[in-house]
């Protein structure tokens, strides 16, 4: 390793060295695990820095660790994000993120095509804290989308790739109804990962993930992340918030100061950072981190063969005599595959659901009958997942939003992992089989 410029990698290069130099880690080329509460201060002059904003570095782990900063750094290149912040889970960045920009009230322009949980806490938690969740009405239309924002709105909320529809919408066009409307878009990007699509890329202000899903993709943490693009200004009337001034923000002559003050380049995370995660706590463990890293190794190999298999899937689902539709956007049949051609150029993503021809007995009888398939409620595991959305993942869900986000009660999800396809395949047959034979 030499001390020049770092030159500009390209994904594959990042996903494996983003944000880790081995000599300022005794050498070690796997990331060390900093397992530990607290970290000393060199001195008096050390502590007054940190505790300034003077100087950047690790305090107390609850806040910050090594660890968890190398995964932070890397999701962070591999978006081209300003910033990021890991999180004890994907609802814990989602909740952060919305609080963040909702503080003193407001109001979430939301899509109807989002995961469960999600949903249901923008109906048990986020309303009793003064946030008013608005379900849009013309997601799918951004023309006739701004119709939809209020005074008070304070974000438009989307995913990428829906879950469990596979739903596409146009973020480019919604990226810019928001900008029109000074408000920032959030974009849920969990099932895409940075690989397939990046929201930033599209006009996207802030980033979500469930980092359990394919970011890992080896189904053995619960992690979350929030990344920034950067480019949006929090400054505004709109975000009172961001320009209050902090008496622990105070410079060395004690002046209070706000976050974009101090955090010019990323004050959202920095927020996050310093008020949300400081006070309430959805720490990233420094092991999860470790594992989180692991996992994003082989990221684009993992997403790529998951892709292939999805494909496959798809089509064959789409010719079986039991099923009555199948959503995946690379399907020429699908309303999205003129998106998915125009933004998802490596391919649609390993998750897709098909509509099962028969009775309720039928269905649970090839639910139960699946071998090679897991039975659960994760995504983006390396291994191959089937579920029953509606009445699992999306169980939360009302009949009059179950309609409104074409989530019907025989929808199949099915998130495709490594195995082999034709295996996965013969287990559909032989399930659809014992089905049949109820």
């Amino acid at each position: 390793m030499t001390d020049e410029a770092t030159p500009a990698y390209k994904f594959d290069t990042q996903k494996v060295r983003a944000g880790y130099e081995p000599k300022d880690h005794n050498n070690a080329v796997s990331p060390p695990i900093y397992q530990t509460t607290a970290f000393d201060f060199r001195d008096v002059e050390h502590a007054q820095n940190l505790f300034s904003n003077s100087e950047l570095g690790f305090l107390y782990t609850r806040i910050g660790n090594p660890t968890v900063a190398i995964f932070e750094q890397r999701v962070q290149a591999l978006d081209g994000a300003a910033a990021a912040i890991a999180l004890g889970s994907g609802m814990a960045a989602i909740s952060y993120a919305l609080l963040n920009l909702t503080e003193n009230g407001g109001r979430i322009l939301s899509s109807p095509y989002l995961y469960g949980g999600t949903v249901d806490s923008f109906k048990k938690v986020l309303p009793k804290l003064g946030v008013k969740i608005d379900i849009a009405r013309n997601i799918e239309n951004p023309s006739a989308l701004a119709q939809e924002i209020k005074p008070d709105t304070k974000a438009i909320f989307i995913e990428s790739i829906s879950n469990p529809t596979a739903t596409l919408l146009d973020v480019d066009a919604i990226a810019k109804v928001a900008h029109q409307h000074g408000i920032p878009l959030v974009v849920d990007n969990t099932v895409a990962t940075p690989y397939l699509f990046n929201p930033i890329a599209h006009g996207a202000d802030l980033v979500v993930y469930s980092a359990t899903k394919g970011l890992n993709g080896h189904g053995n943490l619960v992690g979350g992340l929030i990344l920034e693009s950067g480019n949006f200004d929090y400054t505004t009337d709109k975000f009172p918030q961001f320009s209050e001034k902090y008496y622990t923000l105070r410079d060395k002559d004690g002046k209070r100061r706000s976050f974009p003050e101090v955090f010019p380049g990323a004050p959202f995370t920095a927020r996050v950072r310093m008020n949300y995660l400081n006070f309430l706590g959805a720490a990233l463990s420094p092991f999860d981190a470790y594992l989180a890293l692991l996992g994003l190794e082989t990221l684009s190999e993992r997403l790529d063969k998951q892709v292939r298999n999805a494909q496959a899937l798809a089509e064959f689902l789409s010719q079986h005599d039991q099923v009555e539709w199948v959503n995946y956007p690379a399907l020429k049949s699908s309303p999205f595959y003129e998106l998915y051609k125009r933004d998802f150029l490596k391919g649609a993503g390993g998750l897709l659901s098909f509509g099962f021809k028969g009775t309720e007995r039928q269905r649970e009888t090839f639910l139960n009958s699946v071998r090679l398939f897991h039975y659960h409620v994760n995504i983006g595991d390396s291994r191959s997942l089937i579920v029953n959305s509606p009445q699992t993942t999306h169980s939360e869900l009302e009949e009059e939003e179950k309609a409104v986000a074409k989530i019907p009660e025989n929808l199949i999800r099915i998130s495709a992992g490594l195995e082999d396809p034709a295996d996965l395949i013969a287990d559909l047959k032989q399930a659809f089989a014992k089905a049949l034979a109820q």
